[in-house]
């Protein structure tokens, strides 16, 4: 006997197929003339400058020696949870750059109060997020799409997801974040605030960086339902302009890591009311509640120990003046041995403590002012009077 989540994913299934029924039957003609503009798939990507490449100006990098093998991003999958304002946006940017794979995950519905984000549009109000992302993103067809449309965090569906993230994974969530700590799975997650004026990204190894249940989001830590925020007449704010930049610096830090390039960010911040940038790293908890992170810590430590430890000598530089143009030299004015007769003994001293000048033991020839007790207005008056 089917059970209420599996009916409701069944019910919600069927609508989508409706919609896309309506949607075909309206929109013959808009399909054909699309279709016929998008181009032939590219077997090897090109450097060559035309206009008709479209892959000329991202192998460029390649030449200005930003990357080493840009080609080498087509052989990545990466796994999208959630294809909301950041997580749309996030499956365009990476579509654009030829990304080999992309798994987009979700079962929420496109509505009309999701036109503020970038990506969605009014026509697609109705379908599920991930078809509705999936069809659209016709840009690049080069790029292979594998959509699931159900809750990740059942435990049906847990299951499958921890078989298909085994070979990729980004962003958001506890349910992602049990998952990579079991599997050893490096991943990203993203988020904004409900205020919409600050968001961050941050990657996480699993027993090298802190996990969620090592540093558990207010949320999380709280132990809220996240269905619960939604309340009648009580929304989150949501800008497109704040979700844009989130979603630009995560993809950024997704390529910087997948392409070997630049400094791979461990925790980025963004602040929208002062264009703040706060960067850190945290460190995984020891005494973390997730004992598959715990597992990973001692898996970490142990690979740590095994490497040859690299000890750094540091070698003072010789001053060296080099000759110049000019024949300019520097010499001193005082001989080796009027130096030695202008210093004293040095006494002894503790270890670590040195005189910055000595007292000659010898009065040096020269001619010496005898002491005199006249006050220094009479010796002024009689230098006048010279």
């Amino acid at each position: 006997m089917a059970t209420v989540e599996e009916l409701k994913l069944r019910v919600r299934e069927l609508e989508n197929e409706l919609i896309k029924c309506k949607q075909k039957q309206q929109g013959t003609t808009e399909d054909a003339h699309s279709h016929a503009l998008n181009r032939p798939k590219i077997n090897k990507m090109s450097a060559e400058v035309v206009d008709s490449n479209p892959y000329s100006r991202l192998m460029a990098l390649k030449r200005m020696g930003i990357v080493d093998d840009y080609e080498k991003i087509r052989t990545f999958t990466v796994a999208v949870v959630g294809v909301g304002g950041v997580g749309s946006v996030t499956a365009e940017m990476l579509t654009r750059c030829g990304i080999g794979k992309l798994l987009l995950f979700d079962y929420d519905k496109v509505e009309l109060a999701n036109m503020n984000r970038l990506f969605f549009q009014p026509h697609q109000a109705g379908l599920s997020k991930v078809e509705a992302i999936s069809t659209f993103l016709n840009i690049n067809p080069d790029v292979s799409f594998e959509t699931h449309n159900y809750n990740i965090t059942t435990m049906d569906n847990f299951t499958h997801f921890m078989d298909r993230i085994s070979h990729g994974g980004l962003e958001e969530g506890k349910p992602v974040d049990l998952a990579c700590n079991e599997l050893g799975q490096i991943w990203m997650e993203s988020g904004v605030s409900e205020n919409a004026v600050s968001g961050h990204i941050q990657l996480i190894i699993p027993g090298e960086t802190a996990c969620f249940a090592c540093a558990p989001p207010l949320v999380v830590a709280a132990n809220i339902d996240e269905k619960t925020l939604k309340r009648e007449g009580v929304c989150a704010a949501s800008l497109p302009t704040t979700m844009g930049v989130v979603a630009g610096i995560l993809v950024q830090n997704v390529l910087k890591y997948l392409l070997k390039f630049g400094t791979v960010s461990y925790y980025l911040g963004y602040n929208a009311m002062q264009d703040f940038f706060p960067a850190m790293a945290m460190k995984a908890n020891p005494q973390c509640n997730d004992r598959h992170c715990r597992r990973q810590q001692e898996e970490y430590k142990r690979k740590e120990a095994e490497q040859p430890k690299v000890i750094v000598v540091q070698e003072e530089e010789e001053v060296i003046h080099e000759d110049n143009e000019w024949g300019i030299e520097l010499v001193s004015e005082v001989t080796e041995e009027e130096l030695k007769a202008a210093s004293g003994a040095v006494p002894d001293l503790p270890e670590g403590i040195t005189v910055a000048y000595t007292i000659p033991t010898e009065v040096t020839d020269g001619e010496t002012v005898e002491e005199s007790e006249q006050s220094l207005e009479e010796l002024m008056a009689q230098m006048k009077k010279l």
